[in-house]
């Protein structure tokens, strides 16, 4: 009965090939659908299921009662409705079962897919799932709220947590390992972090569960998204809807490749800024998701990016967003259209990564060898200071001299996150080793260490650490770890007895930054009024003073000097007396020692940190 109930409806099919594919001039011509019932909408007495799939001549939903075996039970046609969308109603109790679209275009049947608006899914990602959303809830999750923004470690950054494509799901034990920066299904959690990927709620309620966990502990969480680009181009599961129209071509029908993964999303067309838009939302309303970072945020255009802006405001205007402000190869959609850094005043309260004040301080991403300012490298002083002030514009910055950007690239700090590494290359430990001037010790290079979180955690910017640092993780030297073991990945926690030292001064660091505002102005304004550099013309040294209780600060007048130098300095400090909070590489906010001469010793590779009641 069921191989006869599938010959028909393909016979049905076939004489409904007579239907012409819709042709358009452009894609700016496609039909935009603006309803919110893309997908599916399930109730225990119908499932309604509607695709966009404007060039399409034909398209049928496939009905299979396993997520990944067996053949499908029944085999529907859909029904063109309005502005390019194929619709179906099917009266009856769906829940368990598994669904696929197929689409014909050009007289040829594609590949089935899930959908890309798809929320649940089978093992890995290729049948979509029909389940009541609420019953994946956690107890207590209608009571699950966003931590208030409390200072100190305040997020969680998770890498790419919805369904990628590289992991077989059905084999976890061969212990594959991929970062997930190769997008399969948007809108769902990744099945190989559950503890039964077969079991299409699972996965989502394990997720809630784990951000509810962090919620209770006052964490937020931001989720890394990969809207860019997709694993595949070709066979992704948006092209299988509408061939081409979520990419951006060359000229010569070539895929344009500016996310260096084969080819780049097109953000500016209607229906994937939709996408966008309603993606984020979903993973703020649905997850309770806090914060989003945006991989390779340069190659989606600034209006689509506002537009998410716009639209997370709606849901939260606490919620963060933040990306990388470049690409990883040139785009065929114009530079000055793209959310890159060097635009990045036309971006609404969106942040980019400051990869000035990273390899300013550590020196060179690309090679390994080349040290930075905290290893006594001179001349990146102007570097150093842009990075203090968050990139914005201060006149006591020349920034002709400047490693990358030219110019002030952001309107307030709080547009630019301050980091000296993260999960991509290097991580810190192991690049002050590559790169460590000729004879330096051990203990030299945790002073680097020390110097390099510094002047982070002072430096006008959103602070941003890679997790472990303060144990002084390491990579063991690998730098693109995406695919390594745990070995190489984990976070090894003895450390933190084997480096007291170090995990009590990034302890201090943080709760300096927690209890002086001054450290955060928050505004260009802010930061021109209070924040003055002091220049006594020494290589490789950067010295400030925050000034008149800046931002209700209780400490009068903060002077921070950083000592690039592997040898101490001796330098010339305003008049007064003043109470020593940092120095050679110990913090201690009740104070170390008081100053009255004008004369201090700055120790070797280190920041001293004074004020004035």
């Amino acid at each position: 009965m069921k191989k006869h109930l599938i010959f028909m409806m393909l016979v049905t099919g076939w004489f409904c090939s007579c239907q012409k594919t819709p042709k358009y001039a452009s894609y700016d011509d496609y039909p935009v659908y603006d309803g919110s019932d893309l997908e599916l909408t399930y109730t225990p007495e119908a499932s309604t299921f509607r695709v966009w799939a404007p060039t399409a001549s034909e398209v049928k939903l496939l009905l299979y009662d396993d997520g990944n075996d067996d053949g499908a039970s029944r085999v529907v046609n859909m029904k063109r409705s309005e502005n390019g969308t194929w619709k179906l109603q099917i009266k009856e109790d769906l829940k368990g079962k598994f669904y696929t679209f197929q689409v014909k275009v050009n007289d040829r049947w594609l590949d089935e897919t899930p959908g890309m608006w798809v929320k649940a899914t089978g093992v890995n990602g290729k049948r979509a799932a029909i389940i009541d959303m609420i019953e994946t809830n956690p107890a207590g999750w209608e009571m699950d709220v966003r931590p208030p923004l409390k200072l100190g470690v305040t997020h969680v950054h998770l890498l790419p947590s919805f369904d990628f494509a590289s992991i077989d799901e059905t084999k976890l034990n061969e212990n594959h390992y991929n970062w997930g920066y190769d997008p399969l299904n948007y809108n769902v959690p990744e099945g190989s972090y559950s503890t039964n990927p077969y079991d299409p709620a699972v996965r989502i309620k394990e997720f809630k569960q784990m951000v509810q966990a962090f919620h209770q502990s006052g964490i937020r969480v931001v989720m890394d998204v990969v809207y860019n680009h997709t694993f595949t181009g070709e066979n992704s599961h948006l092209n299988l809807l509408v061939p081409g129209y979520f990419y951006r071509m060359n000229p010569d029908g070539t895929w344009s490749n500016a996310s260096g993964c084969g080819n780049e999303t097109a953000s500016e067309r209607a229906m994937m800024r939709k996408f966008i838009v309603e993606s984020v939302v979903y993973w703020a309303t649905e997850y309770h998701i806090d914060g989003f970072r945006f991989d390779l945020m340069g190659v989606h255009d600034i209006e689509t990016m506002n537009a998410v802006r716009l639209a997370l405001d709606k849901v939260d205007p606490t919620i963060c967003i933040y990306g990388e402000g470049w690409t990883a190869g040139p785009s065929v959609y114009p530079e000055e259209k793209r959310a890159l850094k060097k635009n990045a005043k036309q971006l609404d309260r969106i942040a980019v990564f400051s990869d000035d004040i990273r390899d300013a301080l550590k020196g060179s991403w690309q090679h390994p060898e080349i040290p930075g300012f905290v290893s006594g490298v001179d001349s990146l002083e102007e570097s150093v200071k842009f990075g203090v002030v968050g990139s914005i514009q201060h006149p006591q910055i020349d920034y002709s001299r400047l490693i990358y950007s030219k110019e002030p690239y952001v309107n307030d700090p709080t547009q630019v996150i301050s980091y000296v590494s993260c999960h991509d290359d290097l991580c810190l430990a192991d690049k002050l080793r590559s790169s460590k001037p000729l004879g330096a010790t051990n203990d030299e290079i945790l002073r680097f260490d020390k110097l390099a979180q510094t002047i982070v955690f002072t430096s006008q910017g959103i602070p941003f650490i890679y997790a472990g640092e303060e144990l002084f993780r390491t990579k063991k030297g690998v730098h693109n770890s995406y695919q390594s073991p745990d070995s190489i990945n984990q976070i090894n926690w003895d450390n933190k007895t084997v480096f007291q030292d170090l995990y009590q001064y990034y302890k201090g660091l943080i709760a300096l930054r927690k209890a002086h505002p001054a450290f955060r102005l928050g505004t260009q304004e802010n930061v021109q009024q209070y924040l003055h550099f002091l220049d006594w013309g020494i290589p490789n040294v950067v010295a400030f003073t925050l000034t008149d209780n800046a931002k209700g600060d209780t400490w009068r007048n903060i002077l921070v000097i950083y000592n690039g130098n592997r040898k101490s300095v001796v330098v010339e400090i305003p008049e007064g007396e003043w109470n020593l909070v940092c120095h050679d590489g110990r913090i201690n906010l009740t104070g170390i020692a008081q100053v009255k001469t004008t004369a201090f010793v700055v120790a070797p590779s280190s920041a001293s940190i004074l004020y004035q009641q």
